[in-house]
């Protein structure tokens, strides 16, 4: 199924699409899944990585119709207005505090930025809300930081290559010529420097570390094998972490995998819930 039947499912058919306004004015858009007959457990929020739309979630969406899930599409991303200031992980995580306000337990599953963007949720607004935090496929800064990033000089060189070569990578199941193309447009919406100020360089690494190991709800890290050592680190230092690794998967394993993921989350919604 291609993205555009996806956005077209979301307008016409469980799947819903709304809007909401962030405190600083930005237009935010979610897609959303009800079930026919709430049971007042833990509501399902998606956070997506660097650049990518709520949609990438789509298999979530449709495959976990008896939760309440409700994907994001942050700011300057998807359907998203593009703000005129705001793109840093602060503000962000403040988003994220605004969408979750009206829920009294969340599930928040955060992939790659996203990830970070959930963590520091949690360091801005504490752990309340949650009933537990899903990582996907990113660094939480166990061990030694790896060699710079190329990427942000790989883009100023060759924007539109560089995100058409990283969207194809992140993944292993082949996608459509269409759906490559409909995620480089939509990286495309945002100027490149304020794509570039998403990347929270000015953290230090230690400060994800840290708040991974002071959470004290349900926490799952769900990895491909670059992250693993990482994996291992988090749950000697924190022993209650689960860890799974997707050893066959690309990066967007929630996609390659995505039956496999789905009963992850199940499974941690039941434990959570007590269902």
């Amino acid at each position: 199924q291609s993205q555009a039947q996806a956005q077209a499912q979301a307008r016409q058919g469980d799947i819903r699409t709304r809007f909401f306004h962030s405190s600083d004015g930005v237009r935010l858009h979610v897609l959303e899944r009800k079930p026919a007959r709430p049971h007042g457990g833990s509501v399902i929020v998606l956070v997506p990585g660097w650049s990518m739309p709520a949609s990438i979630w789509r298999a979530q969406l449709q495959a976990l119709g008896n939760h309440h899930v409700i994907a994001l599409d942050p700011r300057g991303q998807g359907r998203s207005d593009l703000p005129r200031k705001g793109d840093d992980i602060g503000r962000r995580a403040d988003d994220l505090h605004e969408l979750l306000a009206a829920h009294e337990r969340v599930l928040l599953v955060g992939w790659s930025l996203g990830a970070l963007e959930a963590l520091h949720y949690v360091h801005r607004h504490g752990e309340e809300k949650l009933a537990g935090l899903v990582l996907v496929d990113s660094s939480v800064g166990e061990g030694p930081a790896g060699a710079p990033s190329r990427f942000p000089d790989e883009l100023r060189r060759n924007r539109r290559k560089t995100l058409t070569d990283f969207m194809q990578a992140i993944f292993k199941t082949p996608q459509t010529p269409r759906d490559i193309r409909a995620l480089v447009d939509g990286a495309l919406r945002m100027p490149l420097e304020a794509s570039l100020s998403l990347f929270p360089r000015d953290i230090p690494r230690e400060h994800w570390r840290e708040v991974a190991h002071q959470f004290g709800k349900p926490l799952l890290y769900v990895v491909t094998p670059q992250f693993a050592e990482q994996a291992r680190a988090l749950r000697d230092h924190r022993p209650s972490t689960q860890v799974e690794v997707f050893e066959k998967a690309g990066h967007a394993l929630f996609v390659d995998e995505a039956a496999r993921f789905n009963a992850l989350l199940e499974s941690s919604l039941k434990a959570i819930d007590g269902r």
